[in-house]
């Protein structure tokens, strides 16, 4: 007689989710020049043929990590310009600064959005941080209805705050930390 097994096999797609999560950490840490695929297999509990069956090379994956975090910071965004506290431009950024606050506190997005910005001269990795940002602009100026200078201020106070945080300013005691995050909201 036959022994079934009671274990249940993933599907590609969850597979592709693993490995997505695994490789943002890596990617993270170690940056797209530093971070071999073999390592994200590992991390990942799987082979590296099979992340190659999954993604057809390393900067494939990467561009699907940018494209993921991109997503995470759309649905952020959208989650906040729902609940947000009226309708005036300021109070939409406003709401969409805090859940970006909030999105940040996962430091692996946040670096591996710099890290992509780091790597932007691999034409599709600067491709894909490219259109994440324009998708990013886009969606801030139809949800908020703001003005060019008020949505370049809100993405100048981003930056700012990916900086101070991946720096580690938002915890050092000096004047210059202080200016820095003066305004800033962290979590």
């Amino acid at each position: 007689m036959a022994r079934t097994s009671s274990r249940q096999l993933s599907t590609a797609d969850e597979r592709r989710e693993v490995v997505l999560r695994t490789a943002i950490g890596a990617f993270a840490t170690r940056g797209y020049y530093g971070t071999t695929t073999s390592e994200v297999a590992k991390a990942a509990g799987i082979s590296q043929a099979y992340v190659y069956r999954l993604f057809p090379d390393k900067e494939s994956l990467f561009v699907a990590v940018i494209e993921h975090c991109s997503t995470r910071m759309r649905e952020a965004f959208a989650d906040a310009a729902a609940k947000a506290e009226g309708t005036a431009p300021a109070a939409v950024l406003d709401a969409l600064g805090e859940a970006y606050a909030r999105l940040i506190v996962d430091r692996d997005l946040l670096l591996v959005l710099l890290q992509a910005t780091c790597a932007a001269t691999e034409p599709a990795i600067g491709d894909a941080i490219r259109a994440c940002y324009a998708r990013e602009v886009e969606y801030v100026r139809a949800v908020t209805g703001a003005d060019d200078e008020a949505i370049q201020r809100f993405f100048a106070r981003g930056f700012l705050c990916n900086t101070v945080l991946a720096l580690g300013a938002d915890t050092i005691d000096a004047p210059w930390a202080s200016t820095l995050r003066t305004g800033l909201r962290h979590y």
